[in-house]
């Protein structure tokens, strides 16, 4: 044993003094193999034992702990004193009111329908739903746990730009299609947008709405990115595109090169499908936003889409190059306030329902956004906690080690569909019922009802400042006024 060892080491020497790529195995053969390792487990150990409950990033553990605990439906009470420091710049507070609504004065959620004018309009008064996860950037047992625990909140699941599955189908829940700019599972030989094909999928009664996306926060300006190892022949065949070859979207639709045009394909999806038809999009310049809107007086304001998703800059994915995901694409808490106080301008706020996404997955993030003026909150990454991910930062390497975004066989193993969906649900209906306790803590009887005054934000000089004096509320120009 000892010999095959010595052996294994003179190898390695060899190996490492030969090569000519790794400067540090060529000075020190052997020894210098642990700078990899080391370099590896720091993740972990970083995780686990060194980064305090409220420092890790892109979510810290205090985020993490409390959506597990949400999902399991378990005490998420605290004791002795909270943990968050209110002092730096961007922390979010909501003001209490001397006279909180009592149990018996507070309100359901107040319903909102989508797409008034469509033969299929949507109505729903759930504030919390499932943001874009594409089969094959996430797994047949996380769709399945997502779609069934959908059906049991009463929540939306968008099905992400990966096109429609079985596994969609079979949870039973609301549908969000989502028709990216590859067009997955609605495209013809071309990589075009095929009206055959998105009747099929609007046949399905649980496709509710369509999603055209233009862009996400991850990677603005950059298509969907799924590698070669994940292109499955099931996969394939849903997308319509070949196996085992990378799936790469183009950076837009080709046929979508200003408002007009993109006015022209939300009306063809809505003609075509009969229900409520909406964009998704990371905001950066905004002048889009204002010429789509001019055009939309120009038409008529039946030609509005009926719902706009949109995602900041600090959303998340499962593939993104880091000079996008690092550097474009303005954060939520900017593009928000800005997206509503223009529809607001314009006079289209009632017509155009507005969903926020990106980083909202407790219900401190999801009431600043509807005190922004967002009407629901979407969440992706929250729904995979709730799944059980514990952020191994693995989601572009087929070895998630909880089943949540790889399509290994033994590593899907872990994720029960059946347990995974009580956890979604659970989830879901925590943060609505946390929702309640914070609104009706500022007087609201509802959550729709928080406004921007019922929140402030903490401004550099360690002061905080109104959201109503941050971003003052719109009115209609007197030309759009109805």
């Amino acid at each position: 044993m000892v010999g095959v060892l010595l052996l294994a080491i003179v190898v390695m020497f060899i190996i490492d003094v030969s090569q000519t790529k790794h400067a540090i195995r060529r000075n020190y053969p052997v020894i210098g193999r642990f700078r990899y390792l080391f370099e590896r487990l720091g993740e972990f150990f970083r995780q686990y034992f060194y980064a305090l409950d409220r420092e890790e990033m892109p979510f810290n553990r205090a985020e993490r702990a409390w959506v597990y605990r949400a999902a399991k439906a378990v005490d998420n009470t605290q004791a002795f004193g909270s943990t968050r420091d209110l002092r730096p710049a961007g922390t979010v507070m909501f003001l209490n009111t001397a006279f909180p609504t009592l149990s018996e004065d507070a309100a359901p959620t107040r319903p909102l329908t989508l797409g008034p004018d469509c033969a299929t309009p949507y109505t729903t008064d759930r504030l919390f739903h499932i943001s874009g996860m594409s089969f094959g950037a996430i797994s047949r047992p996380a769709v399945l746990a997502l779609s069934n625990g959908a059906r049991m909140a009463g929540c939306w699941m968008s099905t992400g730009e990966g096109g429609l599955s079985p596994y969609h189908l079979e949870g039973g829940g609301d549908i969000v299609f989502q028709i990216g700019t590859a067009k997955y599972g609605v495209r013809d030989e071309h990589g075009l947008l095929s009206d055959a094909r998105l009747a099929e999928i609007a046949a399905h009664p649980q496709v509710r709405m369509f999603e055209l996306k233009l862009s996400q926060g991850a990677k603005p300006g950059k298509g969907g990115i799924l590698p070669a190892g994940k292109v499955t022949a099931e996969i394939a065949a849903i997308r319509h595109i070949p196996e085992g070859q990378p799936s790469i979207s183009p950076n837009r639709h080709p046929e979508i090169g200003n408002a007009g045009e993109l006015l022209d394909m939300i009306e063809r999806i809505r003609r075509v499908s009969g229900k409520p038809t909406g964009i998704k999009t990371c905001i950066g310049e905004t002048g889009w936003l204002t010429a789509m809107c001019e055009e939309i007086w120009e038409r008529g304001i039946a030609s509005a889409p009926d719902f706009i998703s949109i995602d900041g800059g600090d959303g998340g994915t499962g593939a993104a190059p880091m000079a996008l995901m690092d550097n474009v694409g303005l954060p939520l808490k900017e593009a928000l306030p800005q997206l509503v106080d223009i529809l607001s301008e314009y006079g289209l706020r009632e017509r155009v329902r507005v969903a926020a996404s990106g980083k909202l997955i407790n219900p401190t993030e999801v009431a600043w956004a509807l005190c922004a003026g967002a009407d629901f909150v979407a969440s992706a990454r929250g729904f995979m906690f709730a799944l059980g991910c514990i952020q191994a930062m693995q989601c572009n390497r087929n070895t998630c080690p909880t089943g949540v975004t790889t399509h290994n066989r033994r590593l899907q193993r872990g994720l029960v569909p059946q347990e995974k969906a009580v956890r979604v649900s659970q989830y879901a209906q925590s943060i609505e019922r946390e929702l309640g306790v914070i609104a009706h803590a500022c007087g609201a009887p509802e959550p729709r009802l928080l406004r921007r005054e019922h929140c402030r934000v903490v401004q550099a000089n360690g002061r905080s400042i109104s959201l109503a004096e941050l971003w003052p509320e719109i009115t209609p120009r007197q030309r759009f006024r109805r």
